[in-house]
């Protein structure tokens, strides 16, 4: 196993797979994900996944968390994949894009939790690379204002449809009766 270097951006999902480490691959550049998530954001995480999951198993769909590689590429040709991510919340209803590596090609909602490690990438970087392969939904939520933003897939760009505080109940872009009180995933971390 080995580590990337840096003076090459242009790796590929056959070179992440034996990188030492988590790491995420973004056109071809690679981003650690160290240091290890805080409390606040694998509490914010477990919150959303469990209101999440409640609603799309209903769905079909299946809802897991990272660390869960999704692969933004048709097929599994290890030498022409250059983004592979591990988005906090993954929901994925063409359960043929499931196999045992990860999810190959778009999940359905990707919700990312941000810190203050991956903040700028989660808004750049993963924001930009999600819209591009159209996944339906992104919501990045923001545990120190307590909000979360919803940008939902329209005319082949994200739209922002609100933002969502502490105080409201979110309602999905793409899912007008999934609801979630942010209150009960906000709570317990006063």
């Amino acid at each position: 196993m080995t580590t990337p270097e840096f003076s090459n951006h242009n790796y590929t999902y056959e070179d992440y797979l034996k990188w030492d480490g988590q790491w995420e691959l973004i056109d071809g550049v690679p981003y650690s994900m160290a240091p290890s998530p805080s409390f606040t954001h694998q509490y914010i995480v477990g919150e959303l996944y469990a209101a999440l999951r409640d609603y799309f198993q209903q769905q079909g769909c299946i809802v897991v968390v990272a660390p869960f590689d999704v692969i933004f590429a048709s097929s599994l040709d290890g030498k022409s994949v250059k983004n592979v991510v591990q988005p906090d919340i993954s929901v994925i209803c063409n359960r043929e894009k499931i196999t045992e590596k990860g999810c190959v090609g778009a999940p359905d909602l990707i919700v990312e939790v941000l810190s203050p490690s991956t903040a700028l990438k989660d808004r750049n970087e993963k924001y930009k690379l999600y819209q591009r392969f159209e996944v339906k939904e992104y919501w990045m939520v923001d545990p120190l204002h307590r909000t979360v933003e919803v940008y939902g897939w329209h005319n082949g760009v994200y739209e922002k449809r609100e933002v969502f505080g502490e105080q409201d109940v979110l309602v999905s872009f793409l899912h007008p009766d999934l609801k979630v009180c942010l209150n009960d995933v906000f709570q317990r971390l006063s």
